[in-house]
């Protein structure tokens, strides 16, 4: 029996949740968990379909980019994951989608402003987009620096009260504490992005959120002083 059952089992239903919530199309996308006791990640294998995907089909990779577990070849984007996982070390799960409306932000270069109390909900402040890849690093370790622009554009940033980014021409990437978490933090990146698009259309000059409801809205439901939902449900 494999000794990764457990994070093979979340990371696979994890990724089930994508096409359901209508985060990916064809076969875009991928979801990793992390066990970092064990120094290894489980990810969805490269371009299986999401209806024939299992728990078994999860592959296992340590940090150190060495494949432990698996007959597939891993999801193209395992070394993005991976830079995420060393530079972040609170966070266990990583999504990453191509939803529609993020990607627009993404291939317009703009971040999503923080316009309201819903994405205030998730996200403290507007989602941040990454410079544009040079061309030495698109043709060098792709995927491994696409993790690296990310890395640079939180160099300012806590990654616990920004869980996403863009990157430019791209898409966007979540990460949480778990893989059912991330996926509902790409779940409520992708609403508030289309809110916003819908908002701009409306009212171009339409500001951001004041301060003092952000960080509300934020802390009500974030850190040591939060006070939103239920702290034990029998």
């Amino acid at each position: 029996m494999s000794t990764y059952t457990d994070i093979k089992e979340e990371c696979c239903q994890a990724n089930l949740l994508l096409p359901v919530y209508k985060l990916v199309d064809l076969t875009f996308g991928n979801v990793s968990v992390a066990d970092r006791n064990k120094g290894v990640f489980a990810i969805k294998p490269s371009g299986v379909d999401y209806p024939a995907l299992r728990a078994k089909d999860m592959v296992v990779v340590d940090f150190e980019g060495r494949v432990v577990e698996g007959r597939l070849r891993s999801s193209s984007d395992t070394p993005t994951h991976r830079r995420l996982f060393l530079a972040f070390p609170d966070i266990r799960a990583v999504v990453h989608t191509h939803s529609r409306n993020a990607v627009a932000f993404a291939q317009a270069g703009r971040p999503i402003p923080c316009l309201g109390t819903t994405h205030a909900d998730y996200f403290y402040g507007e989602v941040p987009v990454t410079r544009t890849m040079t061309p030495e690093e698109v043709r060098g370790d792709y995927e491994w620096e696409t993790g690296n622009v990310i890395v640079e554009r939180f160099r300012d940033r806590d990654p616990q009260e920004m869980a996403a980014v863009l990157v430019r021409n791209h898409g966007p990437f979540v990460w949480g504490p778990g893989g059912a978490q991330a996926v509902e933090r790409a779940l409520a990146l992708e609403i508030v992005a289309e809110m916003a698009m819908k908002t701009l259309q409306l009212a171009p000059e339409t500001p951001s959120i004041p301060q003092a409801l952000l960080d509300k809205h934020y802390k009500r439901k974030h850190g040591a002083t939060a006070y939103y939902g239920q702290k034990d449900i029998p």
